[in-house]
């Protein structure tokens, strides 16, 4: 069985779905991995390492998904807007597509890429239990993201995160409140206090007050009623625009007291709430910086405008879209361990097993045999047709 790896096309898109280190843990499976050439530069891993590593290096994009069984991307056509109709054309009936495919939102794609008989894989859609943490690429990317944040805030930021005492005088230390204490917020907490930050929190979901504090920040405690906050998977879920506004008038105060605010809620499938408004933003001494890690769904601030840097009243709101692109060497490393791993999972003697018995299989297998198979995605299809919504 051949495993093709193409390069990404999506603009922006740095990543390379596998690495030259992970090649040898599928060829001792009996595979035979076929990289197109140059798929890796941008991350910073040459051809030559990958021939190194026993992989075959092809020329073009179409020798690899015409010589592929099972092509592992980062990004397949249903989240590559941009170039996604090309690779479209090149899946063929009977191929194993692995990748990200925005299952839940992207439903014209999805469908398409079922009309070509793929068996599409979602590492999105992974579920959240143990025997499944290593390949949970949302997990991956947002602990780089997290990371990314707050070098972002720094660079932005008209003042220095530490304490610094100096002969020259003292000075005090930066003010980061970050909300959402999932992964991406943890490891945002985490760098913000390396960096010297006096860093505070709050989530929904009052469980995860244990991980804020053992990271040396403190937990924000809103007089809120949050039972049921945490959904399927560990992941916060949607809640009620009554809760969003009362947690928008008790956060007022916080907001305006912090040099930094990064936001990290999202909703899988679902649009970002507001939880930064336009008064809050307002309240803000000028200079202080807001990072939207949620602006991918819309963005958790009002202001926020995605892909882009926005200024309100000196206060400079950033959109950054796909930042594990803007560390593409680590963020491929830990991509391609979570697809290797997923790939190997499904593999019986050398072959592709699909076994819906299985969680893991079942619950990322998107399309096959011409359909949209997975219960979730058919579900938000169903509800967008409901609410007329185009996909």
């Amino acid at each position: 069985m051949i495993v093709g790896v193409p390069k990404e096309t999506s603009a922006g898109e740095s990543r390379v779905s596998l690495t030259p280190a992970f090649v040898p843990s599928l060829t001792r499976a009996g595979l035979e991995v076929q990289v197109q050439a140059s798929a890796g530069a941008p991350a910073g891993y040459d051809d030559a390492l990958y021939v190194e590593k026993g992989a075959h290096v092809v020329p073009t994009r179409a020798a690899v998904f015409a010589a592929g069984d099972v092509i592992l991307q980062v990004r397949t056509a249903a989240t590559n807007p941009e170039a996604g109709a090309d690779d479209l054309g090149l899946y063929r009936t009977g191929q194993a597509v692995i990748g990200t495919c925005d299952p839940l939102i992207a439903h014209g794609a999805v469908r398409s890429i079922a009309e070509r008989g793929v068996s599409l894989f979602s590492l999105e859609l992974m579920p959240r239990i143990t025997r499944a943490q290593s390949m949970d690429i949302l997990s991956s990317m947002a602990t780089i993201a997290g990371y990314k944040a707050v070098l972002l805030a720094a660079g932005s930021l008209p003042k220095m995160f530490p304490l610094m005492m100096t002969a020259a005088g003292t000075i005090a230390p930066a003010k980061v409140f970050i909300i959402g204490a999932g992964v991406a917020g943890l490891q945002a907490i985490a760098t913000a206090r390396r960096l010297g930050a006096v860093v505070h929190s709050y989530d929904v979901r009052p469980a995860v007050r244990e991980q804020v504090e053992s990271l040396g920040a403190k937990f924000v405690e809103l007089a809120l009623e949050t039972d049921g906050a945490e959904g399927a998977g560990g992941y916060a879920k949607a809640l009620g625009e009554d809760f969003y506004r009362k947690q928008r008038e008790m956060m007022l105060r916080i907001v305006a007291e912090s040099d930094v605010v990064i936001t990290t809620a999202a909703v899988p499938g679902k649009k970002a709430p507001i939880l930064v408004t336009a008064e809050m933003v307002e309240g803000m001494a000028p200079g202080s910086v807001i990072v939207d890690l949620a602006a991918e769904r819309g963005g958790n601030c009002e202001l926020t405008r995605p892909g882009e840097t926005a200024v309100h009243n000196g206060v400079t709101i950033l959109g950054p879209l796909n930042l594990p692109a803007t560390v593409p060497h680590h963020a491929s490393q830990l991509y391609a361990k979570n697809i290797t791993t997923f790939l190997l999972h499904l593999l019986d003697k050398g072959t592709l097993k699909v076994d819906l018995g299985d969680e893991i299989t079942a619950g990322t297998l998107v399309t096959r045999d011409g359909k949209v198979v997975n219960p979730a995605v058919i579900g938000a299809m169903g509800a967008a047709s409901e609410k007329g919504v185009p996909r």
